[in-house]
């Protein structure tokens, strides 16, 4: 098999020294994404835009891979404050509803407190 690196051109990327997705064969693992525009380097201060801006950088990475939301068999949320996962069900139904994966959810504290949401997710491609 062969392995690709996704990035996303995002600075953490580099300075860290992740990817922000890995492909190997069918699968592409997506690291945990941030409400970050990588384009600008903002980040909203209100929860739900954080939560859209994560799937659009999630589609993107997965797009660059040949896949989609729809290939998408596991996600992991990760919230600072659980309170505020009720909150983001509506954008959660909105990109992976018709999907379905396997879903966890965590509490934890985050790398910078701007960010209110974390969210990593397995794909599998369709074949």
């Amino acid at each position: 098999m062969t392995r690709r690196l996704i990035s996303s051109g995002s600075t953490f990327e580099e300075e860290i020294g992740y990817s922000r997705a890995v492909v190997e064969g069918d699968w592409i693992f997506v690291s945990g994404t941030t409400g970050f525009d990588y384009s600008t380097m903002t980040i909203s201060e209100d929860l739900l835009e954080q939560a859209e801006q994560c799937f659009k950088n999630i589609e993107s990475a997965l797009r660059q891979a040949g896949s989609g939301l729809q290939d998408i068999v596991r996600v992991t949320y990760v919230l600072p404050n659980a309170a505020d996962f009720e909150l983001c069900w509506p954008i959660f139904r909105k990109y992976l509803g018709k999907v379905r994966p396997a879903a966890m959810m965590i509490t934890a504290g985050l790398s910078d407190p701007r960010m209110r949401i974390e969210i990593q997710v397995t794909a599998h491609k369709s074949t």
